[in-house]
């Protein structure tokens, strides 16, 4: 699996370390503070043009609230810097095809639209403010707090603000670039190994039929697309991926039987995987981390429905026998992903290299 889509990765990461190095993250930022569609979409493309795990996407955004971002820009951050982000595409593209890129790109929208008008539904004002004064305390202890979950989220935010950052520390274009493309491979490179793991290891293991036990199929339509949409996330939140680690589990669940919409709302839930539920409670309470877990995971299952139903009426859902799983038999052969490879590995050397003499 990291074979076939080793180039994709770094094609991607060097794309959005470009990004990183010739946007202000930090200047943007202060452009959060209300919940209008400007803000919401500066936030979203700010998102997607960053690289991050969703530990690294909950911190940035757990930074950006504290600094005076409303929740929804916040949040639409959080999502498109895991789901709308080029790495993502790349493997999503490789490993399933581009109606599934597609999907992912039109349900992300409409994810973030359904999360808005979720958030003025249920979400309390008074909680939005009781996990501001709970940050802005967090804030200022955190100095003094090391150790467990905390951790590991706090490390990949060093990754944001990147432009400003390096320019600070001198240094020209090019190293600034390698600072920013190492510092991503350093936020994702346990959740896409682990995410390659998992979904081998389930592939090689779990019997097909246990798969297709939890998804509804001999049904009427309306009943499966909105069961499958339901469980997919559950299997995200138990299976603990996050980020672009959860495609190849994702192409294992397709050739298994689960819907168009269920797919899509699998992958959107490395957002609420339980590590970052505790997160969550860590830095905004748990009465705050409970609202905005129910928020993503209802606005997860929607917008998988909604997807399912536009993509269907529109003709783009692959039909015929479910493909195996791309991977489930993939080797290593010498064809173009070699070559690719090959020049990846070169790059990825390069600016390893120029990393490296910069630090020391």
């Amino acid at each position: 699996m990291l074979w076939e889509t080793f180039w994709a990765l770094v094609l991607g990461f060097g794309f959005s370390a470009a990004l990183q190095v010739f946007v202000s993250k930090e200047q943007m930022t202060r452009a959060f503070g209300r919940t209008g569609l400007r803000e919401v979409a500066l936030a979203t493309g700010l998102g997607a043009a960053s690289s991050s795990c969703s530990y690294a996407a909950a911190a940035a955004g757990r930074s950006a609230f504290q600094k005076g971002a409303a929740l929804v820009p916040m949040l639409a951050f959080m999502f498109a810097s895991t789901n709308l982000v080029v790495e993502l595409g790349a493997v999503l593209w490789l490993l399933m095809g581009w109606r599934f890129v597609l999907a992912e790109v039109v349900g992300s929208f409409v994810l973030i639209g359904v999360m808005w008008l979720l958030v003025k539904l249920i979400f309390p004002k008074g909680v939005e403010e009781e996990a501001r004064a709970k940050t802005n305390a967090l804030t200022k202890g955190e100095d003094s707090c090391h150790g467990g979950v905390t951790d590991h989220a706090r490390q990949p935010s060093q990754g944001y603000g990147l432009a400003g950052e390096h320019e600070s520390e001198g240094g020209g274009k090019v190293e600034r670039l390698a600072d920013a493309f190492i510092m991503d491979w350093r936020m994702l490179w346990k959740e896409i190994l682990g995410g390659f793991l998992i979904a081998g290891f389930l592939m090689a293991v779990v019997p097909a039929n246990w798969w297709q036990a939890l998804f509804l199929r001999d049904v009427a339509a309306p009943w499966r697309i909105v069961e499958n949409a339901v469980v997919g996330p559950l299997i995200a939140i138990a299976s603990f991926v996050c980020s672009v680690g959860n495609i190849p589990l994702a192409s294992l669940l397709w050739s298994n039987g689960i819907s168009f919409g269920g797919v899509i709302s699998f992958i959107y839930a490395d957002l609420i995987v339980i590590p970052l539920i505790l997160i969550y409670a860590k830095y905004y309470g748990a009465r705050a981390a409970a609202y905005i877990t129910l928020v993503l995971y209802l606005s997860m299952v929607l917008a998988g429905i909604v997807v399912d139903l536009l993509f269907a009426g529109a003709g783009l859902i692959p039909t015929g026998p479910r493909p195996e799983s791309i991977v489930a038999h993939a080797m290593i052969r010498l064809n173009y992903t070699t070559w690719l490879d090959a020049i990846a590995l070169v790059i990825f050397a390069w600016l390893l290299y120029l990393y490296a003499r910069k630090r020391a």
